[in-house]
Parts: C-alpha cells; sequence; structure tokens
C-alpha cells in the first residue's frame, strides 16, 4: 500500500475539487476535453464522467476485488450496478425533459412547487459551476453540433436560476444529453453514455487495486466510523 506524506493512503487516478477535476495530473476540462482522441482517452481514463474520485461506485467495485482477487469480472459489476441518478448523472431523465416540449419557464415552475430537484442541476461539489459541463457546450458550439436541445438546456439554465432564486450548476448530465439529441441518438440511448465512461473508470481503480489494495482499508474505516447500538 502506498502512503502519502501525512500518512495516509493515496491514489494516482483522480480527484474533484469545486472548480476542476484532475485525472492523472491533467485537469480535465483544461488539458484534455476536446483534445485528446477516445482511443487516447481510454488510455489515460479522461472521458467527461469516467472518473470523479473516490465515489461509491469505485468504492464498491475495489472492495468486492478485495473480497474477490479472480473477479475482476465481478467487481466492475458491482461498481456498473451504483451507476445511476444520485451518484452518476440524470442523463436519461435530462433527455426526457428536452425532448418534452414544455415551455422552460413552466418546467421549472412545476418542479419547483412540487419540491423536486431538476434533473441536470446541482452538484455536491462543483460550484458555481460544473466544469465538465461547460466545456461539452463549448465544444459543441466549437464543433457546429450545437441544436435545439442545446439551446433548450441553456433556456432551462435561466429558468431554473429565475425559479430558484439562484443560479444552480448545470451538471454535466444535461449537455450530455443535449448533444446526443441534437447528433440523432434516441433519447434511449443517452444512458449508455454514463455507463461506458464509468466503466473505464473503474477498470482504472481496479487496476490500481491490484497494485495497491485499498479495499480492506476503506471497509475497515466504514467500520470504525459507525456507532454499534443494541438498543
Amino acid at each position: 500500500m502506498q502512503i502519502g506524506k501525512a500518512g495516509t493512503p493515496v491514489t494516482h487516478i483522480s480527484q474533484a475539487y469545486p472548480d476542476r477535476v484532475e485525472v492523472r495530473g491533467h485537469d480535465l476540462t483544461g488539458d484534455l476535453m476536446g483534445r485528446l482522441s477516445f482511443t487516447e482517452y481510454f488510455h489515460l481514463l479522461l472521458v467527461a464522467l469516467a472518473e470523479h474520485g473516490m465515489m461509491p461506485t469505485s468504492i464498491a467495485a475495489r472492495m468486492t476485488l478485495a473480497a474477490d482477487p479472480e473477479s475482476l469480472q465481478g467487481a466492475v459489476a458491482a461498481g456498473i450496478l451504483g451507476v445511476g441518478p444520485v451518484v452518476v448523472g440524470t442523463a436519461a431523465e435530462c433527455a426526457s425533459l428536452l425532448e418534452s416540449g414544455e415551455e422552460p419557464l413552466d418546467a421549472a415552475r412545476r418542479i419547483h412547487t412540487a419540491g423536486q430537484k431538476v434533473p441536470g442541476f446541482g452538484h455536491p461539489v462543483h460550484r458555481p459551476v460544473d466544469p465538465r459541463a461547460e466545456r461539452i457546450l463549448e465544444l459543441a458550439d466549437e464543433r457546429g453540433i450545437s441544436g435545439p436541445a442545446v439551446a433548450r438546456a441553456r433556456a432551462l439554465r435561466d429558468a431554473v436560476a429565475e425559479v430558484w432564486g439562484k443560479p444552480l450548476p448545470m451538471n454535466v448530465s444535461m449537455p450530455i444529453a443535449a448533444v446526443m439529441l441534437d447528433l440523432d441518438f434516441p433519447a434511449a440511448a443517452v444512458q449508455a453514455v454514463p455507463i461506458l465512461a464509468r466503466t473505464a473508470g473503474l477498470l482504472a481503480h481496479l487496476a490500481e487495486e491490484q497494485e495497491n489494495p485499498l479495499g480492506f482499508l476503506m471497509a475497515g474505516k466504514a467500520e470504525e466510523a459507525i456507532e454499534y447500538r443494541h438498543d
């Protein structure tokens, strides 16, 4: 197990910060997105959704491999099972909203009145903007891909800010859905992007797990953090 200067275990894969995502020493949006081919992306595990640090999906995969070192496919499957709207994104829901035909302001008011969250908006780490989302929109504009769905996504961003009384960061799920729709992909295919991307990221974590085991350490820390009560 590799130990850092502070005496804590280390990973060399990635780390998310409020204003950026760093992957193997590179700034994801500034250095990589739009500048590398998919093959090069995969080699460095550099796709917009592939890496976001020690997330529940990668933790589940690492702990599964620690328990069964011969089951790489089982560990990948354990991580993929957690690819849902809470952890990885709401791309499918974003696609449905973009295709609904409902006026952006009406949609924002309806969702706000119901006390719900708007798909594709808000992020626990990235504030005030999700740099991945902004970069995807920039690339869509630069390459002539932006169409009605991208325009609608931007209109939703303005509507959400008006209804909520403050800007909410558009997260990466909304522009992914918008760009795919403008490229004539069916809405049902949008959810495949997070799954494909996260598979690449999980394989990176598992390769590191084989060389630098952290799975049992994470399991132990989880047990230490939870207080047992018999009442």
